[in-house]
């Protein structure tokens, strides 16, 4: 099988690589297994990629050790940016190729994936300025003693990504650790490998040298296990099911008790009150549920608005989730593409069914849309109680849940009753309910008149079971170094 194919889309035709990107090659996988990524939108195949297996794990880890502990201490920080700020360039430079990768494999709506295009190129060149500012600390502890933190690199870092945000956790994984002085196996997600891998392609291009970033396509259960339990790998990073998460930890613990930072599931709350400017509220409640397909571990799955303003604005956002177009990706007026796969589309569908069945009201959608491809109309539940299934687990599709409640109190309780805590929401005029319930409501992100605007310049991550640690900022920093502590002996004169 070869290492590349040319690919042609309805935007661009280019040469999309097929191997395994170790040590600034690509390669056959070891026992030359392969497997194919499908397109969502006509739900056949689009081309097949190496498979890397566990052999190949060792083998990317071996690359990424050697280049740790070699080429790599010798670049300074400043070249480490400017290799982060090249590679940011180049994103930019094939942002027509990257995006249209993204419409192909994934289903992403066109003018979203340039958005995620643009910035995962903003990120990188984010972290390419945080290089040379790692700094520690002097401590004065007394006199005849000097001592000094410094914050060093973990080693080899394992990084697994998942499929609703292909390219831009590509660069929320390789950000931070590449910046901290990190080497990088990062494992893309099996439904969609193929932007990954041509990003690959600008990694040589960009000047790292060979070992520091390897980019495989495989299997969670055989790669992604692999990666998890290795012995040589330092720390892993994960994005994707709280699930598979409670894997990986404890693989990570079983293993070499290798540091772990998870960003995972929510079921997350958007709390309308009485007095929201109600226009705007519905603009971000529509966003915040249905974009990216509601393929989004942060939407705002759970819609809470207060009785007041009830009855107005569920029949006002029906009308406005309705005017969602759904269709081909590469259309520019497109705003909803398919679900990712075909056992992605199942598992929606099976809880919009059990939706009907608990006794929920299906006020907009409910059922595919089309013939082809994994499309699933924008679905709205009412009269939807707490204790559903369709309001405590994560969908992660395009079907929101609307509960009713009388005031600030209840708001907070049932914005607060589920396992998840990743991120909320909050409509309001008065500015001092918006801080009140964002301070009551247990979630490392809460939104304040908007909803999924997330920024590379600021933390973003869970409380409970939404993970540990935190992605983007400075604070992702925090999980790609180790803090040493030095205290050098001033005096010659004997300890008594």
């Amino acid at each position: 099988m070869s290492l590349s194919t040319s690919i042609q889309t309805p935007n661009v035709t280019y040469e999309q690589p097929l191997g395994l990107f170790i040590n600034n090659e690509f390669v056959k996988g070891v026992e030359g297994k392969t497997f194919e990524t499908v397109n969502p939108t006509t739900e056949k195949p689009i081309v097949a990629v190496h498979e890397a297996t566990e052999k190949d794990v060792d083998v990317a880890v071996s690359a990424a050790r050697e280049a740790f502990e070699g080429v790599w201490r010798t670049v300074t920080p400043s070249n480490r940016g400017r290799m982060l700020t090249k590679l940011a360039d180049l994103f930019e430079r094939d942002m027509e190729i990257l995006a249209s990768i993204e419409a192909l494999d994934n289903g992403k709506a066109i003018t979203m994936a340039k958005l995620d295009v643009g910035n995962a190129a903003g990120c990188l060149r984010y972290y390419g300025g945080w290089a040379d500012k790692i700094v520690g600390q002097t401590i004065d502890t007394n006199t005849e003693t000097f001592s000094y933190t410094r914050h060093e690199p973990i080693g080899v870092c394992g990084q697994i990504i998942p499929w609703n945000f292909p390219i831009l956790m590509w660069s929320w994984k390789i950000g931070p650790a590449i910046a901290a002085g990190n080497t990088v196996v990062l494992k893309t997600a099996e439904q969609t490998p193929l932007s990954g891998l041509y990003a690959a392609k600008l990694i040589q291009e960009a000047g790292f040298p060979p070992g520091v970033i390897n980019i495989i396509s495989g299997l969670g259960r055989t790669a992604g296990a692999a990666i998890s339990s290795h012995m040589d790998i330092d720390k892993v990073a994960f994005t994707g099911s709280t699930l598979v998460g409670r894997m990986i930890l404890q693989a990570a613990a079983k293993s070499n008790l290798k540091k772990v930072t998870l960003e995972l599931g929510g079921k997350s709350p958007n709390i309308v009150f009485n007095d929201a400017d109600i226009d705007n509220a519905i603009t971000w409640s529509n966003f915040g549920i249905f974009y990216n397909h509601g393929q989004c571990c942060c939407a705002g799955s759970r819609l809470l608005v207060q009785e007041g303003i009830y009855d107005k604005f569920v029949a006002r956002f029906k009308e406005r989730a309705a005017q969602n177009k759904l269709g081909n990706p590469f259309e520019q007026e497109t705003f909803q593409g398919p679900q990712v796969s075909q056992l992605q589309f199942e598992r929606i569908m099976e809880y919009i069914e059990h939706g009907k069945k608990e006794g929920a009201t299906v006020a907009l959608g409910g059922d595919r849309h089309g013939k082809e491809g994994y499309f699933i109309k924008p679905t709205i539940f009412t009269d939807v109680k707490p204790d559903m299934k369709i309001a405590q687990e994560e969908i992660f599709g395009p079907v929101i849940v609307v509960q009713k409640f009388k005031d600030e109190a209840e708001a907070i309780k049932i914005g607060n009753d589920s396992t998840y805590g990743l991120a909320a929401g909050v409509h309001t005029k008065d500015l001092n309910t918006a801080i009140r319930v964002s301070n009551a409501l247990r979630a490392g992100t809460v939104w304040v008149n908007n909803y999924n605007l997330i920024n590379y310049q600021a933390p973003f991550g869970g409380f409970k079971e939404s993970g540990i640690g935190r992605e983007l900022g400075s604070y992702a920093l925090e999980n790609y170094t180790q803090i040493k502590t030095v205290h050098h002996r001033l005096s010659d004169a004997p300890f008594s």
